[in-house]
């Protein structure tokens, strides 16, 4: 791989523009080259001068200067959403360009590492934590799709978003962070609610809020949109749509999924959607009932 590593640190090294804070996508991609050519760079025999020592070091200095302009942009939009100005300029970044929802519901990218770097979660000290039964392991929705499903709903003040079943907080930080709406994490792991905590209280976000409870058991009569990933399933899924299908009696709400719980919510009369029913796309939702009187 010395001849790959070779072209992409001379390509780096002529074009400069990649130091432009703006450019944080190619900043990304660039990391991750260096990085995988880096696996499959020879190393010298024991004992032997290493021949390749000048280019392990040329593209280690450069991995530092791609990670310290990035470190800088995600300082500074920490600081603007501290103040509460900070929602255009991260969902510039957000969009760089390239349509949102592109990727498949389960493929990361770099909007990723720059929603997690901004959000600054801590690490759960054990991220292997066994669900009980009709729990799903926890996997976040994909930044590409958060990003892409706030600028479909165009919440407002009136709005609170429920995220059944929220991990980490990705979705509702974001959308407090991007938009005038509230919004609720529901997490049985008490861990990452607290994790999802400390992340709203370092950025000043005070319209989300998280609980620690089971969905089954949580207030949710206050949202007007609410979000699974595919938290549950089984009774425990039936129980949730029961509950929403109650609050739609009341007022129209929308329903937002992503992954398998999308071909069960098809089966539901009392929800309708023009979406593509994809479980690898967020599919959203309206309720189709006539409101009690």
């Amino acid at each position: 791989m010395i001849g790959p590593l070779q072209t992409l640190l001379v390509e780096l090294e002529r074009d400069p523009s990649w130091q432009a804070p703006e450019r944080l996508r190619e900043r990304i991609e660039a990391l991750d080259r260096i990085e995988r050519a880096l696996l499959y760079l020879p190393t010298a025999a024991a004992g032997n001068l290493d021949p390749n020592r000048s280019l392990f070091d040329r593209a280690q200095a450069l991995q530092a200067r791609l990670e310290t302009i990035n470190q800088d942009v995600y300082r500074d939009l920490r600081e603007d959403l501290r103040s509460g100005a900070g929602a255009g300029r991260l969902l510039r970044y957000a969009s760089d360009g390239v349509a949102l929802d592109d990727a498949d519901g389960d493929a990361y990218d770099h909007l990723d590492a720059l929603l997690s770097e901004v959000l600054q979660f801590e690490p759960p000290r054990d991220d292997g934590i066994e669900p009980a039964a009709e729990m799903v392991f926890y996997q976040p929705t994909p930044a590409r799709q958060i990003f892409a499903l706030i600028a479909r709903l165009h919440l407002d003040a009136n709005d609170l978003l429920i995220d059944l079943g929220a991990g980490l907080g990705h979705l509702p930080l974001a959308v407090a962070a991007c938009t005038p709406a509230r919004s609720l994490g529901v997490e049985l792991e008490a861990a990452y609610v607290e994790i999802a905590r400390r992340s709203a209280r370092g950025l000043n976000l005070d319209r989300v809020d998280f609980i620690q409870a089971d969905a089954r058991a949580a207030d949710l009569s206050a949202g007007t949109v609410f979000y699974l990933y595919t938290p549950f399933t089984g009774s425990v899924l039936r129980s949730v749509l029961d509950t929403l299908r109650g609050i739609a009696l009341a007022r129209p709400i929308r329903v937002c999924t992503l992954g398998p719980c999308t071909s069960v919510i098809t089966a539901e009369p009392w929800l309708r959607s023009d979406d593509d029913l994809r479980g690898d796309r967020i599919v959203v939702w309206s309720s189709i009932l006539m409101p009690r009187a």
